[in-house]
């Protein structure tokens, strides 16, 4: 079975998922969220995830600051916006969703 295919085809979306849900508590960093993902089980490299953080903030789910005071290596903090929030709640109705759609043929 192909992961990588898995990973880019499937389980990207999950990823999401979990930035939104952990932007919803507080900030996100991208190093934390890349063990927070491991920890779950998914291999996300920083290459992958940090284009998703820039991708999810183009597309108004977050935004992300930067504390200058931390100096020019501090890391970008991303937090969930209105529209971020809106979706997080689409997401968990659907989930719910599939859950008894799958539950159902499991």
């Amino acid at each position: 079975m192909d992961l990588k295919l898995i990973n880019r085809e499937i389980l990207l979306s999950f990823w999401k998922v979990h930035i939104l849900y952990h932007a919803a508590d507080g900030e996100v960093i991208g190093q934390w969220m890349i063990k927070e993902l491991r920890h779950h089980g998914y291999e996300v490299s920083p290459g992958t995830l940090y284009p998703l953080l820039k991708r999810m903030e183009k597309n108004g789910w977050l935004v992300s600051t930067v504390d200058a005071a931390r100096g020019p290596k501090a890391p970008r903090a991303y937090r969930i916006t209105k529209d971020g929030r809106e979706v997080l709640k689409i997401v968990r109705q659907q989930l719910k969703e599939l859950g008894v759609e799958v539950g159902k043929h499991g």
